[in-house]
């Protein structure tokens, strides 16, 4: 990583070296275990929910769901910023991934908020970190590659991550209003109730999505991985033939960007099943969750080294990345020291999303740093008030596994 190499690479290596070097185990187990580790039924959501997402993108939708929020809260303190939240927090709901997020409603609000006269760093704050709703809020990429590499429920994840998801959205509302508050930022005209009504009926067809996916898995008419191929059908639709904002000759285009960034993660994953079934043969895992567990370490204090850990790699690595190769080793140990799966693996995503928005490889950071032409180091002192409240988020989270566990449970999953 060190010499620039692409981390699946780095990883690939790595487990070669170390299967010819140092221990015995037999070509042939690997090579099955490659192909076993690879054929898994809810990897297939990924391509579905990354190609959703890039229809949504592309579609106009984003710009819909900006006018329907900022109906609803564009008359409160720094109205258009609170706009930029809630609609993130929608586009989350249908997109699946933090960079989409910050693109498809930043390079829309920014421009908007300082021609209105806001200061550019205190718009970026608000996009950058909003975005990351982008995997907490369901259908969630990371969630997917995490219930993979420990044999989870996805569906148990989604359902997990609604109340996390809208709790950090209004903390986050609660910061912006907060700052907008003390520094009178603009505010926008109240908009009337016919006016609402035509900004939800115009968005209709992005909200349903939600309904369609979420719905869809609760009342189990399909699976997580059936929700990502009908997401992805449905956006096409919306996308080409209801709000026609994409041509169907640059469908193709679309079809590619997905493909490559499909390509890329399902690269990562397999050389991160190697990784793991190396880890698990040469008893890493049991080795760690038994010296912790001598140690006298009980959950409270795993779960702060975790954190540790997780905002640690956070610093070198993007999230795909750290869930693959973290969440393999972790979680044996989580799991004796009796904590909830679901639990951990919401703990491990708020992780990832502070991770999005921090230096030195925080994708947000760079997505939003592109849209607002912002250098990083500025757009770093942009984000620390909403970063504050993320970290505080994160302990609230580590520490009260009811926030996690209370929609699943009630729903009797």
């Amino acid at each position: 990583m060190l010499t620039g190499m692409p981390i699946s690479i780095a990883l690939g290596l790595t487990v070669l070296s170390f299967m010819f070097t140092l221990t015995d185990v037999r070509t042939e187990s690997v090579a099955l275990k490659l192909f076993t580790g690879i054929e898994n039924f809810e990897i297939m959501a990924i391509p579905f929910f990354i190609l959703a997402g890039n229809f949504l993108t592309h579609g106009g939708v984003a710009r819909r769901m900006i006018a329907f929020a900022t109906s609803l809260v564009g008359h409160w303190y720094g109205g258009l910023a609170l706009s930029g939240v809630v609609a993130c927090a929608l586009f989350a709901a249908i997109s699946g991934s933090s960079p989409a997020t910050v693109v498809a409603i930043g390079s829309v609000i920014l421009p908007a908020m300082v021609a209105q006269g806001f200061p550019k760093r205190f718009g970026a704050g608000v996009i950058t970190t909003s975005g990351s709703l982008g995997i907490l809020i369901p259908p969630s990429i990371p969630m997917v590659l995490y219930a993979v590499s420990t044999n989870s429920s996805v569906g148990k994840l989604f359902i997990a991550g609604i109340v996390p998801g809208l709790a950090l959205a209004s903390l986050l509302g609660a910061t912006t209003f907060y700052r907008a508050w003390r520094n009178d930022y603009p505010r926008m005209p109240k908009a009337t109730l016919m006016e609402r009504l035509d900004a939800f009926r115009k968005s209709i067809w992005g909200i349903l999505l939600i309904v369609i996916v979420i719905g869809g898995i609760y009342s189990g008419l399909f699976t997580p991985t059936e929700a990502a191929a009908v997401s992805a059908v449905y956006a096409f639709i919306v996308a080409v033939f209801i709000y026609k904002d994409l041509k169907l000759r640059d469908v193709p285009r679309v079809l590619l960007s997905s493909a490559n960034l499909s390509a890329m993660l399902l690269y990562i994953i397999t050389n991160a099943v190697l990784f793991s079934f190396l880890m698990t043969y040469e008893n890493v895992p049991q080795a760690l969750a038994q010296w912790m567990i001598d140690q006298g370490l009980g959950w409270i204090g795993f779960l702060l080294l975790v954190n540790l850990l997780l905002l640690i790699a956070g610093n070198v690595m993007e999230p795909s990345s750290i869930i693959l190769i973290m969440a393999p080793i972790l979680f044996p140990v989580a799991v004796k020291l009796g904590i909830d799966p679901i639990h951990f693996g919401i703990l491990m995503t708020v992780n990832m999303e502070v991770g999005l928005c921090h230096p030195p490889v925080g994708l947000n950071l760079y997505v939003a740093s592109g849209i607002a032409k912002m250098g990083i180091t500025e757009l770093t002192v942009a984000v620390w008030p909403w970063l504050l409240t993320m970290l505080g988020f994160l302990v609230v989270v580590t520490y009260w596994p009811g926030l996690s566990l209370w929609l699943p449970r009630l729903l009797g999953m």
